[in-house]
């Protein structure tokens, strides 16, 4: 297997797990990056560009990133909040009025972030070519009825998210999330990443598919519990409807639904662009021979990782942790250290920060397997990092992690 890309020094545990990753948990084509305050410390690519393919990954082959995206997105939100364009403690229907239907007044946009705004599924699910409109989404919740109370419980919104975040985000800027997010944070970065697919880019993006792979010795659990299995496969169930609300979901290797901005589910990413992105939201970056300021205040990055939502989740089944748009580190999403705040994407994609050790973490891949929110993959390349900073840590002490 040929791993091409460079480590640091101290860095080589990262660089071999990756390899593990080929070796042994069927990764066939994968690229990850690590920052750590503002340098890139870590950026390696290997195996082919489509799954199913033999033209090799390159330097700048992206793929897409699933829910990872959401933490993309989330950017997004909190932003315009440190701004001054948007109230996280005002009701959605502040700024979107047809949303107050079906007595929804009581979600407020902090709801929309953590989860607990009681909109996780739908009635009438979309079909794949009206998930493509992006305005069918936004009509469809705006007359959906509350599963719960808002801000009693939390279950993920595994693509409710996205229609919430775009339609907010339109009402207050007059652009889509994706529109946005090009013109004030990918753009003037220099990032890698996309929300809605340009046609000029679509040649980078590789075919993806589902793989298989050995559990590693001592790693998470490989089987889920009965539980979670039985509410993935019962059709009334919060977790199965979630995950439905586009019904069957989109070819993801289609142009049609790259080049389409879906909040929740669609970015288009290298590792990176994933990886710079944190980086910068947390602390000034180097990236593109330029040095960027950082884009969240300590004060937002705080709104980021501060608990809102633990505990069992209705939708997951399983505890989860949710800071504003974030899932935070727990059993159900391992990230570096207790203080880490990122978002994972269904069966293989990771991207997250660390304030506290200044690191900033992206893994792409196009090879999907059956996790939602701990990949082994991203786990293995993760577990290294944290290797790395103990081995570094002055002696008599350790990095905390």
């Amino acid at each position: 297997m040929d791993v091409n890309g460079t480590v640091a020094e101290g860095f080589e545990p990262v660089r071999e797990a990756f390899v593990r990753n080929f070796d042994t948990l069927g990764d066939r084509g994968a690229a990850v990056a690590v920052y750590r305050d503002g340098q890139k410390v870590v950026d390696l690519w290997g195996g082919t560009k489509d799954v199913d393919g033999t033209a090799p990954w390159e330097r700048g082959t992206a793929q897409v990133v699933r829910s990872a995206t959401k933490g993309v997105a989330a950017a997004v939100l909190l932003l315009l909040h440190q701004r001054g364009q948007l109230d996280l403690d005002a009701p959605v229907g502040h700024y979107w009025p047809e949303f107050k239907a079906q007595g929804k007044e009581r979600v407020l946009v902090r709801h929309v972030l953590n989860h607990r705004a009681g909109l996780p599924v739908l009635d009438r699910p979309l079909t794949p070519q009206e998930a493509l409109d992006p305005l069918r989404g936004p009509e469809a919740l705006a007359g959906q009825a509350l599963a719960w109370e808002p801000g009693t419980d939390h279950g993920y919104h595994a693509l409710t998210y996205g229609w919430l975040v775009d339609e907010l985000v339109r009402r207050v800027t007059g652009q889509g999330t994706g529109q946005w997010l090009a013109s004030q944070i990918t753009g003037p970065l220099g990032l890698d990443l996309w929300l809605g697919l340009p046609e000029s880019e679509a040649g980078r993006v590789g075919r993806v598919g589902r793989v298989e792979g050995a559990e590693p010795a001592g790693g998470l659990r490989a089987r889920p519990k009965r539980s979670v299995t039985e509410a993935y496969e019962d059709p009334a169930s919060l977790t199965r409807r979630a995950f439905a609300a586009i019904s069957p979901f989109p070819d993801q290797n289609d142009p049609a639904y790259r080049a389409t901005a879906l909040p929740a589910t669609n970015a288009m990413a290298t590792a990176d662009g994933l990886a710079r992105l944190y980086a910068t939201l947390i602390g000034d970056t180097a990236g593109a021979g330029r040095l960027f300021t950082r884009l969240f205040t300590p004060e937002t990055v705080e709104l980021a990782r501060a608990e809102e939502s633990a505990g069992p989740d209705r939708v997951l089944v399983v505890g989860t942790r949710f800071g504003l748009g974030y899932m935070l580190h727990g059993s159900a999403s391992p990230l570096l250290s207790p203080g880490s705040f990122g978002h994972p994407g269904r069966g293989g994609a990771l991207g997250f920060a660390d304030p506290e050790t200044g690191i900033a973490f992206g893994y792409v891949t196009n090879g999907f397997r059956k996790t939602v929110t701990a990949d082994p993959r991203a786990q293995g390349l993760v577990r290294a990092v944290r290797g790395v900073l103990d081995l570094q840590a002055p002696p008599g002490t350790s990095s905390g992690l």
